[in-house]
């Protein structure tokens, strides 16, 4: 169980870190740019609908940084 929990700690910091990478080299771009950025850099684990994705991209966009780091 400690293994599982830890994977899933690791998983969550990749798209964590992910997600503030993307904010801080695209942040103020226009969704287009930054929605191909996200599908570029996200990982594959844990999975986000499109809905997230999206409301991700819309927040960095904007200038912010959903991922709070």
């Amino acid at each position: 169980m400690a293994d599982r929990a830890t994977r899933q700690h690791e998983d969550n910091l990749s798209l964590f870190r992910a997600v503030h990478d993307v904010a801080i080299r695209h942040r103020g771009e226009p969704f287009p740019q930054v929605m191909a950025a996200l599908a570029a850099r996200l990982p594959g684990a844990p999975r986000l609908t499109g809905d997230e994705v999206r409301r991700i991209a819309e927040e960095i966009s904007l200038g912010r940084d959903p991922s709070g780091l």
